[in-house]
């Protein structure tokens, strides 16, 4: 039906044989498991380091401090490819090929940099009155950070975090390259690597059907953080 001319859009019948199929294969389930653990624990991991570098860039002064933000905002710049050599090496060195923490560790070299970069000009944009007042109150500088200035980076928090998550449930290269087991694989592969009831044959509808349910969660989430979505990508662009 999908070569056939001219072109259905839609079986006749209609029919849910594929996603039967999908979601009857333990392998693909395995693979939903791997990409959550690794997307989520990835968005941790950058929110928590992530913000507490922020912090450090957008409220406190230090020479060198220009420099550092363009050096951090340079690393998002290469593409993936550039340094996929190193990181097998190093991957290697560190005995954790064909592991979640693998990617996890992989994912951080972009997502990191990217979510110090946006949460530092949240931080920055804060007024110093907030500082101020927290001090006299009697408050430490991480108890100002985390109980009076964090929350009020939440449209920040939530659009690195869901930016980072996208981008790494998506991610396809380094998974295939650090992962070999089926056991192991996340989703883009395990679908990349579908195999057809007979040899040579592809399975579009397999396919199409997975591609299907990799997608929803993420229309879900952005969905749920529609408000704080908006607030974090338009945060500074009216003044007043």
């Amino acid at each position: 039906m999908l070569f056939s001319t001219p072109v259905k859009y839609f079986p006749t019948p209609p029919s849910l044989g594929a996603y039967k199929t999908v979601f009857g294969n333990p392998l693909f389930l395995r693979s939903l498991l791997n990409s959550a653990f690794v997307a989520g624990t990835t968005v941790i991991l950058s929110l928590i380091v992530g913000s507490l570098g922020a912090y450090a860039l957008g409220r406190l002064q230090f020479r060198g401090k220009a420099l550092v933000r363009y050096t951090i905002l340079s690393m998002t710049m290469f593409p993936a490819i550039a340094i996929l050599g190193s990181l097998f090496t190093m991957v290697r060195a560190l005995g954790i090929y064909n592991t979640p923490w693998a990617l996890i560790l992989t994912y951080l070299t972009f997502s990191l940099p990217f979510t110090v970069w946006v949460l530092s000009n949240f931080f920055q944009s804060l007024p110093l009155e907030l500082e101020q007042a927290a001090y006299v109150d009697g408050a430490t500088t991480f108890q100002t950070f985390y109980l009076i200035l964090l929350p009020l980076t939440a449209p920040g928090l939530v659009t690195t975090g869901l930016l980072a998550f996208i981008s790494a449930w998506n991610e396809f290269l380094y998974a295939l390259t650090f992962t070999v087991s089926l056991e192991k694989r996340t989703v883009p592969v395990a679908i990349a690597l579908f195999q057809g009831e007979q040899q040579f044959e592809i399975p579009w509808g397999d396919i199409m059907a997975a591609a299907v349910v990799v997608t929803v969660p993420l229309v879900i989430l952005v969905l749920v953080f529609q408000q704080r979505l908006i607030e974090g990508l338009t945060a500074g662009a009216v003044k007043g």
